[in-house]
């Protein structure tokens, strides 16, 4: 069996590289830098090119700049959305009978606090959510006109030592882990009391490969369901390390976080079998070796 995974760069490519190996299955790894194939999701003749050569039995779009901000909006647009479309018109074109699974992100729903399913309608509040939003009516269109096996997975938060220092956890976690190791370090953070899941990417993997390999339902929201403050992952990772966050953190009072929980109600997922493995004290644990 074979699988091309578009995006293949970032954590969640590793992770589902390192799991489709294990299922004994090739993987063509595709991103536009790195040790792999170099290629461009939104360059229509490169898709086509690869996915009629390999024909491969599964297909994964993970390429995005994983970003809300209004700058990124167009090369977010050209690797969600014109890659969706690409990658979409090439099955139908040349690999038909090919499962194609699309990321999704949380950040695409209405968020009024309480936990987001499948049935939650969707929200364009970024250029981001926009591109998730055209790529999700993209895969349905394909699904439903051509008979195409297009699932997609809506992610929420997830994290593993491959995330980089701009995502917040991530920094939390470097800096504790260099404050245990004897640098005098201070640094600002936005609301500590901003709720979200603290899922392992691992794990979030193991989900979409689960969603995949079965013919009944074809969207699915990822997630744990359980939120956590950015204050107990304060307090997580620091008291992993045996400090006290407080002498080197300073709160930003006036900063405006996009939401006050984001949370997902996976029972769907679930009802397939699939159970997170990695909870939040344990993900600390991975982040601050």
């Amino acid at each position: 069996m074979r699988a091309i995974i578009f995006g293949a760069n970032g954590q969640d490519g590793f992770y589902l590289n390192e799991l489709l190996q294990k299922e004994g299955i090739a993987v063509e790894k595709v991103s536009r830098r790195g040790n792999n194939i170099i290629g461009d999701v939104s360059d229509f003749s490169f898709v086509e090119s690869i996915i009629k050569s390999t024909k491969p039995d599964y297909i994964f779009h993970l390429a995005a700049n994983s970003t809300t901000r209004h700058d990124v909006l167009f090369e977010n647009h050209q690797s969600i959305s014109t890659g969706t479309f690409n990658i979409l018109e090439a099955v139908k074109l040349h690999s038909p009978s090919s499962k194609v699974f699309l990321s999704g992100s949380a950040v695409q729903f209405e968020n009024n606090g309480t936990p987001i399913d499948e049935s939650t309608p969707f929200a364009p509040l970024s250029p981001y959510a926009v591109s998730r939003i055209q790529s999700v009516y993209a895969g349905r269109y394909y699904r439903n006109a051509f008979g195409i096996e297009v699932y997609v997975g809506y992610f929420f938060n997830h994290d593993s030592p491959l995330r980089t220092e701009r995502h917040v956890n991530q920094k939390i976690a470097y800096v504790a882990k260099r404050i245990a190791q004897g640098k005098d370090e201070k640094f600002e953070i936005g609301n500590i009391d901003v709720k979200k899941e603290f899922n392992y990417a691992g794990d979030t993997v193991e989900a979409v490969w689960t969603l995949v390999n079965q013919s009944n339902i074809f969207e699915a929201v990822i997630g744990s369901g359980i939120a956590y403050s950015i204050k107990d992952w304060l307090d997580c990772c620091f008291g992993k390390v045996g400090k006290d966050w407080r002498e080197y953190v300073t709160i930003n009072q006036n900063f405006k976080p996009e939401y006050e929980i984001l949370v997902s109600n996976p029972s769907l997922i679930k009802s397939l079998g699939w159970i997170p493995k990695v909870d939040i004290a344990q993900l600390a644990e991975m982040m601050l070796l």
